[in-house]
């Protein structure tokens, strides 16, 4: 008990730890930790606040000093705690020191390993480009019986598309029985690094015909890869990405946000922002935009711009629906 009357507890302390951490303070919460050390020596839980906290923080060298501490301790860190630390070495680009943590915990406590930590690490090596070794923590984790979801299938899809195993993702795809966003997200998103943005709309009309509804990111992908992300001349004067999307700005009162794009035009060569599709998306999710996005479809297929057509009348159409169940329910 302190000289206000206040009993010491290790619940008390995990309380003002957590609390320290959620709010950023980790000075401090390491502080308070030393500070009653010999009063309340902390548990895994405490450790565990602290090494989140300095992971959120991006401070991985004192993420490292409570996590030697705590083992020192004989506190063995939650599964939770490892996957933070992978992800936050994988955010920082220190994947070297995020393979090492994966290979503690799969050489120590393999009986513990589950999916989501068999996804995070799957995902970046699919990412990077790594699929034979993704393939062979796949084989692992199905041996182990441990059943992928569409996560763990999307990150392969990807990896696999953005490789140029295209055969072999759309394989893969038809034996899914009944695949999810992920799953589509993953193979369109490979197929456009990839630079194939008519495969990846093919894709997109599958998952359509599929009953797999497309979300906004979907759309901002496909836009993405179709026209740039800083956007890009089409064949014709008339359509295309100025016309369409600068025109598009002007029309929804954001005449300052398409100066940048039109100085474009008139400086040649002159780097300009990325353009923000989502942004473009939102503005015009309108009964105008409805408008806007079914005649431009129509302008883009008279110029043989039929997969860039598809994608902006599926919106459109999206957008109309919409608004007659709005009115429905009005």
């Amino acid at each position: 008990m302190n000289d206000s009357g206040v009993e010491y507890s290790l619940w008390r302390l995990n309380k003002v730890v957590e609390a320290l951490c959620r709010d950023v303070l980790m000075e401090e919460a390491k502080y308070v930790t030393l500070k009653l050390n010999d009063t309340i020596p902390p548990d895994g839980f405490t450790y565990g606040c602290l090494i989140k906290g300095f992971c959120d923080i991006g401070d991985m060298i004192e993420a490292s000093k409570v996590w030697n501490l705590m083992v020192e301790d004989g506190f063995d860190p939650e599964i939770q705690v490892f996957e933070k630390m992978m992800k936050t070495f994988f955010k920082k680009k220190e994947d070297t020191e995020a393979v090492k943590v994966f290979q503690t915990l799969r050489v120590n406590r393999m009986e513990e390993l589950g999916l989501s930590t068999y996804n995070l690490v799957i995902s970046w090596f699919c990412k990077k480009g790594k699929l034979s070794q993704a393939q062979q923590l796949f084989d692992e984790m199905r041996q182990r019986g441990i059943q992928p979801d569409c996560a763990t299938l999307g990150s392969l899809l990807f990896g696999m598309s953005s490789r140029g195993q295209v055969n072999e993702a759309q394989r893969v795809l038809q034996q899914i029985e009944k695949p999810d966003i992920a799953i589509y997200h993953g193979l369109i998103k490979g197929l456009l690094s990839s630079k194939r943005p008519r495969e990846a709309t093919e894709v997109f009309r599958e998952m359509i015909n599929r009953g797999c509804e497309p979300i906004m990111h979907t759309y901002v992908m496909l836009l993405q890869g179709h026209l740039g992300k800083r956007g890009r001349k089409g064949p014709d004067s008339t359509v295309n990405f100025d016309t369409i999307f600068v025109g598009g700005l002007v029309k929804a009162g954001k005449s300052l946000e398409a100066t940048k794009y039109v100085e474009r035009i008139l400086n040649g060569g002159m780097e300009v922002p990325r353009f923000d599709y989502n942004k473009f998306l939102h503005y015009f999710s309108n009964e105008e935009g409805v408008v806007l996005f079914l005649e431009t479809a129509k302008k883009l297929r008279e110029v043989g711009l039929v997969d860039l057509a598809d994608v902006l009348w599926r919106y459109g159409e999206k957008m109309a629906t919409r608004d007659r169940q709005r009115n429905r329910e009005g």
